[in-house]
């Protein structure tokens, strides 16, 4: 992954991506997000674009792995969204977590590819901001039989800074 950080806001990055924040919409049953000191929880989102779920089905199966990929950019495009209504702004966004749930067959086994596409995303959009720990969990089902849903913690927060774990001597954990 790239380690300098991209020109331009966090909007004009993403746009040129081919995205833009979607509105937020509203549930009677639960909120998109929720604040709690400086953490912003940010509901699990689906890969929708103007109201529409972009694919449904189980990756490994019905749904290919670079489709998935995709509905991942989509789905952590919303997350995205909500988080900047929580904080006031994309250029505020700094991801702390994410967490990416992949509908898929038990033989599958790249959830975390899936979920790299999301990451990619993220840190081409908030530069350092976007950086983040991640877990990347294969599931039977997801709402409205959706490949991917995306759920994250973020801050505000205008730099990278050393307690992310960048600079630590304990040796970095990666997987294939």
């Amino acid at each position: 992954m790239e380690t300098s950080t991209p020109s331009g806001s966090a909007s004009e990055r993403l746009e040129a991506l081919g995205f833009t924040l979607p509105r937020v919409g509203s549930d009677t049953t639960y909120v998109n997000h929720r604040s709690v000191g400086s953490s912003v929880y940010v509901s699990g989102q689906l890969p929708y674009k103007d109201g529409v779920l972009l694919g449904q089905g189980i990756v490994g199966r019905d749904v290919e792995t670079e489709a998935a990929r995709g509905l991942a950019r989509h789905a952590v495009v919303n997350c995205l969204a909500a988080a900047a209504e929580a904080v006031g702004g994309l250029d505020r966004v700094r991801i702390v977590q994410m967490l990416v749930f992949v509908a898929s067959t038990p033989e599958f086994g790249e959830q975390s590819r899936v979920a790299d596409a999301a990451s990619d995303l993220l840190f081409e959009v908030l530069g350092e901001n976007g950086r983040h720990a991640r877990t990347a969990i294969g599931v039977a089902g997801l709402p409205r039989n959706s490949p991917v849903e995306i759920q994250m913690v973020c801050t505000t927060g205008a730099t990278h800074s050393s307690e992310d774990g960048g600079t630590s001597a304990v040796p970095s954990l990666s997987h294939p």
